[in-house]
């Protein structure tokens, strides 16, 4: 399913962020949890950056010719209003600081409390931006996954 030459982490990594989304897309609220459980489990630094990437790229497919502020509330709407109905625990400020941290406009007070996890939200941008863009969960993890690998090869001395 995945790349033969993915460190078993991204793999995991990988093939949970695609649950959480597919979970997402059927607004099935039990596999949802049970997907961002096992996404909190594993490495917070590595998800964090295979959901930025996803967010950051998605974002940029779907909106081709950059963001306006109408856009982004736009964007708001429409997860928080295809989220809410199945998953009524969703924090929308939490969905706000996601998408304005993709940005490069981040809320340092809300990304530092401790009590909020980001995770869901960044799954339920994700799972907006693809079905917008038409690019699958699947590709979409597998692009980023390429791109932060190629980004550390980069940086390698």
């Amino acid at each position: 399913m995945w790349p033969s030459g993915w460190p078993t982490p991204a793999r995991t990594i990988a093939t949970t962020i695609e649950s959480a989304v597919t979970a997402a897309q059927a607004a099935d609220e039990p596999a949802f949890t049970t997907a961002v459980t096992e996404l909190a489990a594993l490495p917070a630094d590595q998800v964090g950056s295979v959901l930025s990437t996803m967010v950051r790229e998605l974002l940029e497919v779907a909106h081709p010719d950059g963001l306006t502020g109408d856009d982004v509330r736009a964007v708001l709407n429409a997860v928080l209003g295809r989220s809410i109905t199945w998953l009524p625990t969703l924090a929308p400020t939490t969905v706000i600081s996601v998408l304005t941290g993709a940005l490069g406009i981040d809320d340092p007070d809300e990304q530092n409390r401790p009590d909020t996890n980001p995770q869901p939200a960044a799954i339920l941008l994700i799972d907006y931006l693809a079905t917008r863009a038409r690019v699958s969960a699947h590709h979409a993890v597998e692009r980023a996954v390429a791109e932060i690998a190629r980004a550390e090869t980069i940086e390698m001395p």
